[in-house]
């Protein structure tokens, strides 16, 4: 029995498919609370056990990995990746028999134990899989599987199979397999415009491209699945359409932390940036590690691959002097000190010089084009979609695109309800201008807040909501930013998906509160149960002049819907 104050229990336990937060292999992961206990000695333990199981079932170039963190610790353990599920067992059987030892109880017996995970690798083993993968990777093309499916190459170079129908690779036409383009896109905020931008550059120079978001998975122009498709399991569902000639991932937090990344290897890849968010989830407790997840993409990079960063973005900056591989710098000041000293270092940068956004490196300066022209910069008021364009373009260098389609990309980008649903979109309706976007954490918001107050209006609107899993310190924060473009009128909405163990009307009375306490006046908000009923409101008070920030978190289809059908009235 635990004596009182002390813990030692499993939170999570869960495979790791690619390269991660501890390393670069596929494996097994458990994440742990240690109370009461020297956190050291633990993990110390736990390796002891991990390393004497893997020796008794035969993994002996299996390696371990661990992480500590406040209270608790990241256990990690690399397994051939068709025995995934039984890494999980192992890694449990080693954490269980540390516990017993630390807690003085009876261990179960070792040969009992080991002969247990035997007869569990046996049942999960596919010889003809890791033949093909073996295969794979000699001839340097990527190589996918998951439970059901297996494949071989990228997209329009890609041959896909069921897991219980691999052919020999004797039998495999391996001069039509290979992989095509591929960028990972990953950060706080922007990521999904961002991928939506390089895409639009893609469609100009003519390629087919294949992208993966928050909101859908895409080829061309034809939306395939809608959802988050942020994680793994969209990497490999668009990686295996054979019409695809680019791919470009969005990369989320969770994905990486959950499962690890979803592709071996990647041609480029950027972190527009990192600010605190999501924070105490996976051990990541502090906006150092967040950062640290975010640079998990490096590690999928090829040889010659190449980094885009936010040279305005201090954390990013702090961390990179640790990243080996070629970078990309891009900023909004051609000062930035970063910038200047990455230009006479021989590196190449994206900025902004008399109005002009501007690639440069040792070749020379190249002017793209002038912010005035892209539509989504809004004259350079929008700040952060100035530096998503910066960012996009520092990937599209990195893809051998021409300047003529960059340019075509970025200008021809509306940044409305079609090219970027939900992500600062501008329009207007019967006079009043209304702004929709995703702002969900404090430095999204800020971006956005900035945004909108540049815009004159006679009265002004706010709508907002947040999911349950913040807590109210964050929902305080988060609320304190939005009053400051001095709302006339409020709807605050509860969002139904994402309660999350709060009661009805719990958030948003949270956030009336705070407004109150920030100068607010009661009789000026008003409570919905949904974003579509609160945009009703919205729309309905709005006169010509007048200016809505709504910000969007839930039923954005049905939100989309409403507002198109109100435009075209």
């Amino acid at each position: 029995m635990t004596e009182p104050g002390k813990k030692l229990e499993i939170q999570d336990s869960r495979r790791l498919t690619g390269a991660n937060l501890l390393s670069n292999e596929a494996g097994a992961i458990l994440d742990v609370t240690i109370s009461g206990y020297p956190i050291d000695e633990v993990v110390h333990l736990w390796q002891q056990q991990a390393l004497h199981l893997l020796e008794g079932i035969g993994w002996i170039k299996e390696q371990i990995f661990f992480r500590v963190f406040n209270q608790g610790a990241s256990l990690s353990l690399s397994a051939p990746v068709d025995a995934l599920y039984a890494a999980t067992e192992v890694n449990e059987a080693a954490w269980n028999s540390a516990v017993a030892n630390l807690q003085r109880e009876d261990v179960v017996d070792y040969n009992l134990t080991v002969d247990q995970l035997k007869k569990t690798i046996d049942a999960e083993q596919n010889p003809d899989l890791i033949r093909l993968m073996d295969a794979s990777q000699e001839r340097g093309v990527c190589f996918l599987s998951d439970d059901e499916t297996v494949s071989i190459g990228m997209g329009i170079g890609s041959k896909t199979w069921e897991v219980d129908e691999i052919p020999h690779p004797d039998k495999i036409s391996w001069h039509k397999i290979h992989d095509i383009p591929l960028a990972l896109v990953t950060g706080t905020n922007g990521k999904s415009t961002t991928v939506r931008l390089l895409a639009s550059m893609l469609k100009s120079a003519g390629k087919i491209a294949g992208i993966t978001s928050t909101d859908y998975i895409r080829v061309g122009e034809e939306i395939i699945d809608s959802g988050d498709y942020s994680g793994p399991g969209g990497a490999r569902t668009l990686l295996r359409d054979d019409r695809v000639e680019v791919g470009v991932l969005e990369v989320a937090r969770g994905g990486i932390l959950r499962r690890g990344l979803g592709v071996p290897k990647a041609d480029t890849a950027i972190v527009t940036n990192v600010a605190v968010d999501h924070l105490g989830q996976y051990g990541i407790d502090t906006l150092d590690d967040l950062i640290q997840a975010k640079l998990v993409v490096n590690r999928s990079l090829n040889s010659n691959g190449k980094l885009v960063l936010n040279a305005d973005d201090e954390g990013i900056v702090r961390h990179a002097k640790t990243v080996k591989t070629p970078i990309c710098w891009f900023s909004l000041d051609e000062n930035n000190p970063v910038i200047i000293d990455h230009l006479n270092n021989g590196g190449c940068v994206c900025t902004i010089k008399d109005n002009q956004m501007i690639y440069q490196s040792i070749s020379g300066q190249e002017k793209i084009v002038p912010i005035n022209n892209i539509p989504i910069a809004m004259n350079g008021a929008s700040k952060h979609n100035t530096a998503n364009c910066l960012g996009a373009i520092g990937l599209a260098k990195s893809l051998q695109i021409n300047r003529f389609a960059i340019v075509e990309g970025l200008t021809s980008f509306r940044g409305d309800l079609k090219d970027n649903p939900g992500r600062g979109n501008l329009f207007e309706i019967n006079g009043a201008k209304i702004m929709i976007d995703f702002a969900h954490n404090v430095h999204g918001m800020s971006a956005i807040v900035d945004t909108v107050s540049s815009i004159p209006a006679h009265r002004r609107l706010l709508l907002m909501g947040q999911a349950g899993d913040r807590t109210d310190e964050e929902i305080r924060a988060l609320t304190q930013i939005a009053w400051q473009i001095h709302p006339d009128r409020i709807v605050l909405t509860d969002l139904p998906v994402y309660l999350r163990g709060r009661e009805e009307g719990e958030v948003p009375m949270i956030i009336q509160k705070e407004l109150i306490r920030l100068g607010s006046s009661a009789a000026s908000i008003i409570l919905t149960k949904t974003p579509l009923d609160g945009v009703k409101e919205a729309i309905d008070w709005a006169q010509e002049g007048d200016l809505l920030l709504l910000l969007i978190l839930a039923q954005r289809n049905e939100v989309f819907e409403y507002l198109n059908s109100r435009l075209t009235n």
